[in-house]
C-alpha cells in the first residue's frame, strides 16, 4: 500500500477528531459539520492525486 494514502487516512482521522471537538465547541449542526467533512475529501484527495503523477 502507498505511503502517502495511509498518511492521508490518518491525517483524515486527526482531523475529524478535531472537528468533532469545535463542533461541540461552536454548536456546528450535521450539515455544516457533513459540509465541511465533503470540502476535506475532496481537498485530501486532490491533494493525493497531485502526488501520484
Amino acid at each position: 500500500m502507498d505511503s502517502g494514502l495511509i498518511l492521508l487516512v490518518f491525517l483524515a482521522f486527526l482531523f475529524s477528531w478535531g472537528l468533532n471537538r469545535v463542533r461541540r465547541a461552536l454548536r456546528f449542526g450535521p450539515v455544516a459539520y457533513t459540509g465541511v467533512m465533503i470540502v476535506f475529501i475532496i481537498a485530501m484527495l486532490a491533494v493525493w492525486g497531485q502526488t501520484m503523477r
